[in-house]
């Protein structure tokens, strides 16, 4: 089913469902070598929720380039699930690469500012922002034989995105062994990025591993190492 509404907990209590608050650690490897480390935290508080992922250089290329990357998202937890308000994004060492952007849900749009440029830009319903499109996967309930599509915003254009599941495999990270949904981005040409995603069916469809692999041949996977939740 194509229809992402379909495969959420739609359900008389979802906000409920979803924990008060997350820390995660992860590995971030390339070609087997690590070369940082993503710190994240989740806070929510009634109906309302935090979202914060730093992602620090280590490694070889903390010697090449000592930077670190922070993402930010506040807004609302809905009967949908997560409800973006606002996202950010931080370099330590570039601050004319930060972006801010606000969601205006009654009027479709997204304010976008990144250069010292302000831009809106249309608003798809139910977009999730880069950060916290990860923690939406919470919503999911059993996704057997289905599709997750939806709307992703990276705080200065809106992207369609849909993950297709594979497989039910248990494995095995640096926090532990987990059963999970693995899912598999649908692509439709070369020249897109190709990601996976296996979300821990007994810790709130939490991501215990991630792969990104760009079309240039730059090939990122995200390992959980340690993870809290309640």
């Amino acid at each position: 089913m194509r229809v992402f509404a379909a495969l959420l907990l739609a359900a008389s209590n979802a906000i409920a469902a979803i924990p008060t608050e997350i820390t995660a650690e992860y590995s971030l490897i390339n070609h087997g070598m690590e070369i940082g480390r993503v710190n994240e935290s989740f806070r929510r508080k009634d109906d309302t929720y935090a979202i914060q992922s730093v992602t620090r250089s280590e490694g070889i290329l903390k010697v090449l380039l000592d930077d670190a990357i922070t993402l930010e998202s506040t807004g609302r937890v809905a009967s949908q699930g997560l409800v973006p308000l606002r996202f950010g994004q931080r370099r330590a060492k570039d601050s004319s690469r930060d972006i801010a952007a606000t969601f205006d849900w009654d009027n479709g749009v997204m304010h976008s500012h990144f250069r010292g440029k302000d831009t809106d830009v249309p608003l798809p319903k139910d977009t999730q922002d880069r950060i916290s499109m990860m923690y939406q996967f919470m919503n999911l309930s059993a996704p057997r034989n289905g599709e997750v599509v939806l709307a992703m915003a990276n705080g200065r254009k809106v992207e369609h995105y849909t993950y297709r599941l594979v497989d039910e495999p248990r494995i095995k990270t640096p926090a532990g062994e987990f059963d999970t949904w693995h899912f598999r981005r649908v692509t439709s040409t070369p020249k897109e990025s190709r990601a996976e995603v296996w979300l821990a069916k007994a810790h709130y469809n939490f991501p215990v591993r991630v792969v990104f692999d760009d079309p240039d041949g730059v090939r990122l996977e995200q390992v959980l190492l340690a993870l809290q939740a309640r």
